[in-house]
């Protein structure tokens, strides 16, 4: 029999400056920072939203092991949400975020999703998206 996988963890987001990183996700994503001591001793941020976490890596100080090419703003990540996304819109539009496409239809893990796309700090492409 295969092994099979349950659930993701966390993920690693290389970026050129944690502390606008933190500012971002958390005053407008709503995720909660995390400060913690890495196997090796060192300190490090994360981001956590639900079950799952953001682990945070400083271009060019990341910790091993590590992406083959880690850097800022590779990224394309989609977040689901239990809010309206008209309320998302108001809430961005105050943060001075820009919304870059939507709300359109997509298809999510799960089957299809209604969803805004905006970028963070570093040009990494964020989607928050509720099921269809």
């Amino acid at each position: 029999m295969t092994p099979t996988l349950q659930v993701l963890d966390h993920l690693v987001l290389t970026v050129s400056d944690p502390d606008r990183t933190v500012a971002f996700y958390s005053d407008v994503l709503g995720m909660r920072p995390e400060a913690f001591t890495g196997a090796d001793g060192t300190r490090r941020m994360a981001l956590k939203f639900g079950t799952q976490k953001i682990n945070l890596h400083k271009a060019g100080q990341e910790f091993a092991p590590k992406a083959a090419r880690p850097m800022p703003g590779a990224a394309d990540l989609c977040f689901l949400t239990g809010d309206d996304l008209l309320d998302w819109q108001a809430h961005l539009a105050r943060a001075g975020v820009a919304v870059e496409a939507g709300p359109v239809a997509r298809t999510g893990a799960t089957g299809p999703i209604r969803s805004l796309y905006l970028r963070d700090p570093d040009g990494n492409l964020i989607e928050i998206a509720t099921p269809d």
